[in-house]
């Protein structure tokens, strides 16, 4: 039997990303034990996921060194065929370099990558040949698998679904289902009728971020009788609280940070459009193949991260601007003082996503 570890200890977005090499993984290997390694955090986004043997978690908030070295003792004595690195920073190569597998492999970028078996060149695509993070993300395991597409996916379970259910009916979430439910309430799912949107307004960087302003704008023209569900972090909670008090007419909730990554993806899966930031959202909304519109200011699709999913848009500023994009991940501040990658992006431009058929 062969042991696989993929290690991702950067973001919740990164970490939904990766899943795609779980799923290529077990679609070649269906035998085989993978295991996953992320940072503190980020674990429950993998509960109940059906092809993994194991999740190593790092935490980096207290004792980073010591538990680093900590997991590299337990990767060792797991003896990996494979160690597949997603990341290009010193720390997980250094896992990946001790890990003892028989295969080490990463991209070139990693500082240590000169001791991996296998060094895949990292690339970012442009806007002629675009290259989206799960292409490269199987660029790692080509070499053994093949050229085969595969696609990112979490698994909500049953209860993530009942609670979803309950919050868009406005009713107390039952804690289990009984086995005779579990088929009536897949059912009841699949016809779920109500009509709803999720919001998740934030972003970590202030450059990614569409303004609370903007979206009051647009959402004030969603017809009242769509109920505005809005997701995000507890840290958001105050932000969607200044949107929703702008919003006095409608049938608004604000679940910052009250569900679990997964009662959120679930919640997300039946929602006529689901409307978020280049972030952590997006990529949840392409596991779930939930319908998705994506706002990308000051960031550009050529870096790789566009929705997946089957109905999804794309939201940005219509014409060329001078300083766009003005890094990869986003900044703190607009370097330019105008923030117009994110202030001409109209209401219209999102309102035409909301009424496509």
């Amino acid at each position: 039997m062969q042991k696989f570890l993929i290690i991702q200890t950067a973001f919740i977005g990164d970490v939904v990303l990766a899943t795609v090499l779980i799923e290529k993984l077990h679609a070649n290997f269906p035998d085989a034990q993978i295991d996953f390694l992320l940072r503190k955090g980020n674990e429950s986004l993998l509960l109940n996921h059906p092809y993994l043997n194991e999740v190593l978690i790092w935490v980096k908030k207290k004792s980073k060194t010591k538990n680093l070295f900590k997991l590299i003792g337990i990767i060792r004595k797991n003896q990996y065929d494979k160690v597949i690195n997603v990341q290009r920073f010193f720390s997980t190569g250094l896992m990946t370099a001790l890990s003892n597998a028989k295969e080490k492999i990463g991209f070139d970028k990693n500082p240590l990558s000169f001791l991996f078996d296998i060094k895949v060149k990292h690339i970012i695509g442009t806007k002629e040949n675009p290259l989206h993070e799960v292409e490269r993300n199987l660029s790692l395991i080509k070499h053994f698998t093949n050229d085969t597409m595969a696609g990112v996916k979490l698994y909500p379970s049953q209860e993530d679904f009942e609670m979803a259910n309950a919050i868009i009916n406005n009713q107390k979430a039952r804690k289990s289902v009984t086995p005779q439910e579990e088929t009536r309430n897949t059912i009841n799912r699949q016809l779920l009728t109500v009509n709803y949107i999720c919001v998740a307004p934030s972003s970590v960087w202030f450059t990614k971020q569409y303004p609370k302003e903007k979206w009051i704008e647009f959402l004030k023209e969603i017809s009242v009788s769509v109920n505005i569900f809005f997701l995000g972090a507890g840290s958001d909670k105050n932000l969607c609280d200044e949107i929703i008090s702008a919003l006095p007419d409608h049938s608004t909730k604000n679940k910052c940070g009250e569900l679990t990554f997964l009662q959120s993806a679930a919640l997300m899966k039946n929602a006529l459009m689901n409307y978020a930031n280049d972030s952590a959202p997006l990529h949840i909304a392409s596991a779930m193949n939930a319908p998705i519109t994506a706002v990308f200011c000051s960031t550009v699709t050529r870096f790789g991260y566009w929705p997946l999913s089957d109905k999804s848009f794309i939201v940005e500023k219509t014409e060329p601007l001078y300083c766009r994009p003005c890094s990869v991940h986003g900044k703190k501040f607009c370097p330019e003082g105008h923030f117009k990658c994110a202030l001409d992006i109209s209401k219209h431009q999102l309102l035409e996503t909301f009424n496509y058929e």
